[in-house]
């Protein structure tokens, strides 16, 4: 979900992608996760990419999520938001 929320935000590149989930705290994330994750999201036709010309080195691939991926985010966000609302109540209690 989180990959196809960043890129609902704005196209990347994998290693893009990579810097963006640091930059939120997920640094335990890496390369060797995130691009299999992209090609198998492709691969069930959740996102779209194009390989475009970079001017620091070769090609890269930039991936946007398809309207099948947008669909499935839209029912996972509702379905996220569903559960912190269940959730937030019983956590939110102090231990006894």
């Amino acid at each position: 979900m989180v990959l196809l929320r960043l890129l609902a935000e704005r196209e990347s590149y994998g290693y893009e992608l990579v810097t963006r989930l640091h930059d939120l705290g997920l640094t335990d994330v890496a390369e060797g996760t995130v691009y299999p994750a992209l090609s198998r999201l492709e691969r069930d036709e959740l996102l779209t990419s194009k390989l475009r010309a970079s001017k620091a080195g070769p090609a890269r691939r930039y991936y946007l999520p398809s309207p099948k991926g947008r669909r499935l985010l839209g029912e996972l966000e509702a379905s996220w938001t569903s559960l912190v609302d269940v959730l937030h109540p019983v956590v939110s209690q102090p231990l006894a």
